[in-house]
């Protein structure tokens, strides 16, 4: 099963729906990628999935034109804000679904809000897909 998750920067939502569907599966083929992608992973996505013992510190945002000529079984987008608008995969896809989350990035306060934040939107991201795993993939 080869899944393609898509957002914007590919910093925070995408990266961590990609490392949890690594987790729960290591037989899927999993990647993420953006419409203009970020320089680094966010710092914030990196500290609440390490919370949850999934290390994505590695990962580097990719733009989704790397990805363009290859046929994936599902391509799911996950922007959520008005603000915001999902990117369109232009390549072979036998799925798509849309699962939305607000962006964690455009949290405003202080440290400790910010990843609060995160870690409510790690938690959503964790929820909404282990229940596209098991109603679809398993």
């Amino acid at each position: 099963m080869k899944i393609l998750i898509l957002c914007t920067g590919n910093s925070c939502r995408s990266q961590m729906a990609e490392g949890f569907l690594n987790s729960f599966d290591k037989n899927l083929e999993v990647v993420s990628a953006g419409t203009e992608p970020s320089k680094a992973v966010n710092p914030n996505a990196i500290k609440v999935m390490s919370e949850y013992h999934i290390d994505i510190s590695s990962a580097k945002p990719k733009h989704v034109q790397e990805f363009v000529n290859e046929n994936f079984d599902y391509v799911i987008t996950v922007c959520g804000g008005a603000k915001e608008s999902c990117p369109v995969f232009t390549g072979h896809v036998k799925h798509r679904l849309h699962i939305g989350f607000d962006d964690p990035a455009e949290a405003e306060g202080n440290e400790e809000f910010i990843l609060s934040e995160f870690r409510r939107i790690r938690h959503e991201i964790q929820r909404d897909f282990r229940d596209f795993y098991e109603k679809e993939l398993m």
